[in-house]
């Protein structure tokens, strides 16, 4: 259930639009900071608090991608007294990203969104995700 840029829908819809589950997935990933809340995960449980605090982020904005990554069933919680630990639900998700920083490293990060393809050049977003990838910034 990744959120969208267009109004904040989730990738579920789109699934169930036709988006096939592995496009869903990668979609989920798509993003900065989910990217980021995982990296920070890897390493351990953490409260939304802990989050804020060690990624520099809004406690709205950590939310809200958490939510997203509890729907794609990638990070869950327990919850003590009060407070809610979150943690990944699925090493294999590291070893995934394990294997996308092989992939990158292997190409020298030259790795661009292809206008032939899919990519769209008019799409903000994809040209910054283009631009992120092509500086050769690592996932972790």
């Amino acid at each position: 259930m990744a959120i969208n840029s267009d109004g904040g829908r989730c990738v579920s819809a789109d699934i169930a639009a036709g988006i096939s589950p592995a496009a869903a997935l990668f979609h989920s990933l798509a993003d900065e900071t989910r990217l980021r809340i995982v990296q920070r995960l890897a390493r351990g449980e953490a409260r939304v608090v802990d989050l804020t605090t060690q990624l520099g982020l809004a406690q709205s904005t950590v939310s809200k991608h958490l939510a997203c990554l509890r729907g794609c069933d990638l990070v869950d919680y327990r919850a003590e007294g009060r407070q809610s630990f979150y943690f990944l639900t699925r090493p294999e998700l590291m070893d995934l990203l394990a294997s996308a920083e092989q992939l990158l490293a292997a190409t020298g990060h030259a790795v661009t969104l292809c206008p032939i393809s899919g990519g769209d050049a008019d799409d903000p977003e994809a040209a910054a995700a283009a631009e992120l990838v092509a500086g050769g910034e690592p996932l972790s």
